[in-house]
């Protein structure tokens, strides 16, 4: 026997370093987009409010062409994440927790539509940044998703062998893992968005369907309101709340597919024995010389044949 062995290698779990690469990934984002983007609003916040002073002192009535211009100012104002209302802008659109969620909805492929770069430097690393990170966010879906079913099936056997009930308790189980994500990423969230955004219940359950879908019209969208002041860890909330509620339908996806695929086997599995029962029934009778009738022969002919059809 030797004296000295070879230290075992610890396993690297791919899951943990998917999300920590992940993060970093949105952190870098944010930060450029942050470096990029906040001077430009800066400036912008300032020409929107010496516009609506220009208007209100200079433009007593307007003609078509003056209101045709002024709609255009809007949509652009609007496109670039300002807002019209009040003195000032306090959505800070992109400050770093606003560019972090802005990373987040670009590689989940939500994109409101209410916001986007307006610099050079900001569209062309986005083009890159979406290049690289919505595959990115795929395999960190699928990953989490992977991981929660396989979660949920320990479980199911745990109980199952305990139990001795292993259908019903794996029917049990997988109920329960879609009840905790109803409840944790449809029921629950509509409640702090309307605390924080002034919705009503059914408005934020609408925006946390539209979101988790990855639909994104932007009518409903968190952090637009100029009269609220948000706090810093809100949107990063959200950040993680979209995260991992995308992967929570990645698992009821999977969940659904391998229901499917179970009950598909399960018919077969019937219509084979059935096949193999009618044979047993024909071979007895023919033994105990009780031949079976043409017309028994006819259905027996028929099923014979629909089972090879099966089987091919």
């Amino acid at each position: 026997m030797s004296c000295c062995t070879k230290p075992s290698r610890c396993p690297v779990p791919v899951t943990l370093v998917l999300l920590v690469v992940y993060f970093c990934y949105l952190l870098l984002g944010a930060t450029v987009f942050w470096a990029l983007e906040s001077e430009a609003e800066q400036d912008l916040t300032q020409n929107i409010q010496q516009e609506k002073w220009e208007l209100l002192q200079n433009l007593t009535c307007m003609d078509n062409r003056t209101l045709e211009l002024f709609i255009k100012f809007i949509v652009q104002v609007y496109k670039q994440g300002s807002s019209l209302l009040g003195n000032g802008s306090s959505l800070e659109t992109w400050s770093f927790p606003g560019s972090f969620f802005f990373s987040v909805t670009a590689i989940t492929t939500i994109g409101y539509g209410n916001l986007s770069p307006s610099t050079t430097g900001g569209r062309i690393f986005c083009v890159f940044f979406a290049l690289f990170g919505i595959p990115l966010n795929l395999i960190l879906l699928n990953r989490i998703g992977q991981r929660m079913l396989v979660l949920v099936q320990r479980s199911a056997d745990v109980l199952g062998r305990r139990v001795g009930r292993k259908k019903t308790v794996t029917f049990f189980s997988s109920s329960c893992a879609v009840m905790a994500g109803l409840l944790l990423f449809f029921l629950l969230p509509p409640i702090l968005f309307r605390g924080m955004e002034g919705w009503t219940y059914e408005e934020g359950f609408y925006y946390a369907f539209i979101t988790l879908s990855t639909i994104g019209f932007g009518d409903y969208v968190i952090g637009r309101n100029p009269e609220m002041k948000y706090p810093n860890w809100y949107r990063n909330l959200v950040s993680v709340w979209i995260l991992f509620g995308m992967a929570w339908l990645a698992l009821i996806i999977s969940l659904c597919i391998n229901l499917l695929e179970n009950s598909r086997d399960v018919c077969l599995c019937c219509r084979r024995k059935e096949g193999d029962k009618k044979e047993h029934e024909l071979i007895d009778m023919t033994l105990n010389g009780h031949p079976p009738s043409p017309l028994q022969e006819d259905a027996d002919s028929t099923s014979s044949t629909g089972k090879s059809e099966s089987l091919d």
